[in-house]
């Protein structure tokens, strides 16, 4: 994409797109609410190893390697602080490419009381920007049972859909949106329980300063052909 830079800096004017007041744990009608969860692994009790499970799955996390790249696919600056990071994602479906932003807004590093005991939690959130196709808040995290050395990775959302003026969207988002979010939960919960095996070298920011996420992803064959929308920022 020409001038990705200037796209993902573009973003930083764009507020959050709804009303945190009227959304979860306030209001709960009319929002999807989603827990995922896969097992990473077992270390030994106690607070995380240097190297080991909970550090390797925390990398992979912050640099959004988990996604799967037929379905969602990030762009944002490198060095930054992580808190405050305007990613611009390019969601996949079949010849077309949406065009959304999402800002992390929260990051998280604590001690936990879990269904079986303390937990360390590590991770972050994003919630959707103004242009964006839903509206909603998503935390992607690491957890450590402290008594027991089980390792977990965990994807915890809100979401509805956004107001969408062209109609053929509307219908496609309406017809297929949910049925694909679910798909993508799915997918970057068994995408990082593979990566966890073998990680890959971390992604590394192009000539502008631009990090492409996952890594090692080239264009696909046909990229020439797709559908681009970039829906309004309004």
């Amino acid at each position: 994409m020409r001038d990705l830079a200037r796209a993902v800096g573009d973003l930083r004017d764009r507020p959050v797109n709804y009303d945190e007041g009227r959304a979860p744990p306030f209001v709960l009608d009319g929002w999807h609410q989603d827990r995922r969860v896969v097992v990473l692994g077992q270390e030994a009790p106690g607070e995380p190893e240097p190297g080991g499970l909970v550090e390797t799955a925390g990398t992979l996390v912050d640099s959004y390697e988990f996604s799967d790249p037929a379905i969602l696919r990030a762009a944002f600056p490198y060095p930054g602080h992580l808190v405050g990071r305007d990613m611009l994602l390019e969601g996949r479906f079949l010849v077309l490419r949406f065009l959304i932003g999402v800002r992390i807004t929260a990051e998280h590093d604590e001690v936990r009381a879990g269904a079986n005991g303390p937990e360390r939690v590590i991770g972050w959130s994003y919630q959707t920007l103004r242009g964006h196709l839903e509206q909603g808040r998503l935390t992607y995290e690491v957890a450590k049972e402290l008594d027991t050395g089980r390792v977990e990775f965990r994807i915890i959302a809100y979401s509805r859909r956004a107001p969408i003026a062209n109609p053929v969207l509307r219908l496609g988002f309406r017809l297929f949106g949910r049925r694909t979010q679910l798909h993508f939960y799915r997918h970057a919960l068994a995408r990082l329980h593979r990566l966890m095996q073998a990680p890959p070298c971390p992604p590394t920011p192009g000539p502008d300063g631009i990090v492409r996420a996952p890594s090692g992803v080239e264009p696909g064959r046909f990229e020439g052909w797709t559908l681009r929308f970039a829906h309004p920022g309004r």
